[in-house]
């Protein structure tokens, strides 16, 4: 568990260390830019996935880590001269192809690990260790921005892109580790075989990936108009790309402390005795009623007073911070009950690709509501609706995970009577 989560300190830290970078872009054109940033980050991610399933259906866990984290540690020691050249290649052509990447590079980075935690830990461990391996993620968010803050006026930001290379590198070195310390792991170490697609197939032919899938959409609905909204907000307020990345730092720093105390005191206490559907409700409720307050203010006028538009920001810093500290430990541990297919391919599939499609599918209709008239009481309102939608899709997976969860334990000692 140890290695786990340091592995996943370094994970995150390296993320952390260039989002401020890529968000900062974000809210120098505001809303209206972000539904092609989605759509480009989608069709990337449409374009690496395929791939992603192709070395899933051939190699082991081992070939696929150094693969899949070898790429990503490679394009970021390739931007490092493309950022030092940033004057001659334009800062919103670099600026552009950048966010799209990072954005494509945390969810791989992220999905792949947690399924390779739901590999080296079982259903009835991964309850009670999920969380304290996510908050060795959460120091890691925090020390990332840290980390950005005490060099970028030191060094720039290209070699920051090599801190980040070596942060994750180092990851890769302890994932690897786990592999080879692991029984679990040894016996599953097999390449999955199948096919490349498989991951899209089984999202839509599977239940409890169907169900997945919907929980994304509902639950990156809610962070993503909260993410729009304050891009909104930054452009607003904020005139250069300093006080920008300054802003975007402070809200992922409030972020990651509520994410780590949440890790630390609720989510650990939560899911072992209120057990998984506790995890994903709660934040539902959460959300909810936070959708409703902006509703509310926004419906009664007080826009103009700049009450409903000054909670956009905090919306975002809880929103996020349950996803990740409450909802993201428990999501990733009903993974443990499913075969190991399901857990690489339909899991990265839904994580990636679905997650994407979310994000264009919710900027592009956001814009079309308020190019429509819709004030922000209405679109808060919505977003409630959908909030409440993803805590109930969220129950329905637990309760179909159950049945898989009897499946892969009756698999399990079979393979394990064959393995004596």
């Amino acid at each position: 568990m140890l290695l786990a989560a340091l592995a996943f300190f370094c994970v995150l830290a390296a993320y952390y260390v260039i989002r401020p970078v890529r968000d900062q872009l974000a809210g120098a054109t505001g809303s209206v830019a972000l539904p092609w940033f989605f759509a480009g980050t989608f069709i990337a991610t449409l374009a690496v996935a395929p791939v992603f399933g192709w070395l899933s259906a051939r190699c082991t866990r081992r070939r696929l880590l150094v693969w899949s984290y070898g790429f990503f540690i490679a394009c970021l020691i390739a931007f490092v001269p493309l950022f030092a050249a940033q004057a001659r290649i334009g800062a919103r052509n670099l600026g552009v192809g950048f966010f799209i990447w990072v954005s494509v590079f945390n969810l791989f980075v992220v999905s792949l690990f947690w399924s390779l935690m739901a590999d080296l830990f079982d259903r009835t461990a991964a309850r009670r260790v999920f969380a304290l391996i996510a908050l060795g993620g959460a120091l890691g968010a925090l020390a990332g921005p840290i980390l950005t803050s005490l060099l970028v006026t030191r060094i720039g930001v290209a070699p920051l892109l090599a801190a980040s290379a070596a942060l994750l590198l180092i990851a890769l070195g302890l994932m690897l580790r786990l592999v080879s310390t692991r029984e679990a792991v040894q016996r599953a170490s097999a390449p999955l075989g199948g096919s490349w697609w498989a991951g899209l197939r089984a999202t839509f032919a599977d239940p409890f990936l169907r169900l997945m899938a919907l929980l994304m959409l509902c639950s990156d609905g809610v962070g993503t108009l909260a993410y729009v909204l304050v891009a909104d907000y930054a452009k607003a307020h904020f005139v250069d790309a300093a006080a920008r990345t300054a802003f975007y730092g402070h809200i992922d720093l409030a972020v990651n402390l509520a994410q780590m105390l949440l890790q630390v005191g609720l989510t650990r206490w939560l899911l072992p005795r209120f057990g998984l559907v506790a995890g994903l409700v709660l934040p539902a409720v959460v959300n909810v009623a936070l959708l409703l307050a902006v509703a509310f203010f926004g419906a009664a006028q007080f826009v103009v007073a700049g009450v409903a538009f000054a909670l956009v920001p905090l919306m975002l810093v809880v929103t996020r911070s349950f996803a990740y500290g409450v909802t993201k430990p428990a999501s990733d541990a009903l993974y443990a009950r499913t075969p190991r297919e399901i857990r690489y391919k339909g899991k990265n599939f839904v994580e990636t690709a679905v997650w994407r499609f979310g994000d264009v599918t919710i900027a592009s209709g956001l814009d079309g509501l308020r190019a429509l008239g819709a004030s922000l009481g209405l679109i808060g309102g919505l977003s409630a609706v959908a909030a409440a939608l993803a805590g109930w899709f969220g129950w329905k997976a637990v309760r179909v995970s159950r049945g898989l969860d009897r499946d892969t334990h009756v698999h399990d000692t079979a393979m394990s009577g064959m393995d004596d």
